[in-house]
């Protein structure tokens, strides 16, 4: 069975990291390691769990801050869209280099593109490519769960006033490729709690 265990690494900034995975299989994707930090590896440990992939849901330094470290603890692949790849290793685009916290990261071991399918174990997420909070921002559906990051919050959207950020563009992603979306699918934000395409179809005050 799927489950989703959430963790709050860089707690200034309240992103959450997720963490999806089979509890009979022990297969997991590791979603957005936000800074350093234990309780991730003592609960894979603790768990047995085998980490597919490290995936970013975009490239902004309040979501990535984590990397190199979880990437060389799990030795998994690091996976971000095409258009977000070289903001990992550029603390200018990933906006760390503005807040006093300048990253130095490994790159990108897949670079995806919409509609790509990323495997761990007997399961599948989609990729659904979603400018406007970044160029290469994206959401990933694995059965009811939609890991969202920073374009789709409860009753909010995500910024757009970034480089390469686009209130349209951000707008026409979440109508488009969200909210298409079967409405019992459970929505697992970049920060905050989690909600509901059907709950967000019907309150959400920036999509309409």
């Amino acid at each position: 069975m799927l489950k989703i265990k959430p963790f709050i690494l860089l707690p200034s900034y309240q992103t959450n990291t997720w963490l999806v995975y089979d509890d009979e299989t022990g297969d997991a994707l590791f979603f957005d390691p936000a800074a350093i930090g234990t309780e991730p590896l003592e609960f894979i440990k603790e768990h047995n769990l085998k980490v597919h992939a490290i995936v970013i849901t975009h490239g902004h330094g309040d979501h990535i801050g984590g990397l190199a470290y979880f990437k060389k603890h799990l030795d998994a692949p690091i996976l971000i869209h095409e258009a977000d790849a070289d903001m990992l290793t550029d603390n200018k685009k990933n906006l760390s280099e503005y807040i006093g916290m300048p990253l130095e990261l490994p790159s990108a071991d897949r670079k995806l593109k919409d509609g790509d399918t990323i495997t761990f174990g007997a399961h599948e997420g989609k990729v659904l490519h979603t400018p406007g909070h970044t160029k290469g921002s994206i959401g990933v559906l694995i059965d009811k769960f939609l890991i969202s990051g920073d374009t789709l919050f409860e009753m909010s959207i995500g910024r757009t006033d970034f480089p390469g950020g686009s209130y349209e563009e951000i707008i026409n992603s979440i109508k488009t490729k969200f909210f298409t979306l079967d409405e019992d699918t459970i929505v697992y934000p970049g920060h905050g709690p989690r909600t509901s395409i059907g709950m967000e179809k019907l309150n959400n005050p920036f999509v309409r």
